[in-house]
């Protein structure tokens, strides 16, 4: 997960919706099970359908009132917290 990507597509939710996040990880996810892909395909696909759910999440945290800073930083801290256990 890249902490920029993240905050970019927040900030695109911002200024869209967020359906379009979560039509887009609907259709990458599907694509994902196409037949034919390669290792690396598939990684920068997982790469993106896990940074598009951490941006929802980081969504969500400033939808109860959380800054968006703050929401980033409690994302990532979850995150590097879940890798080092």
């Amino acid at each position: 997960m890249k902490l920029p990507v993240i905050k970019h597509i927040t900030n695109f939710i911002d200024e869209n919706d967020r359906d379009y996040v979560l039509e887009t990880l609907e259709t990458l996810e599907h694509l994902s099970g196409a037949p034919g892909l390669k290792d690396d395909e598939l990684d920068v696909l997982g790469e993106l359908i896990s940074n598009l759910y951490g941006a929802i999440e980081v969504d969500k945290m400033v939808s109860t009132g959380m800054s968006k800073k703050d929401a980033l930083n409690s994302f990532m801290k979850r995150v590097v917290g879940s890798i080092d256990k």
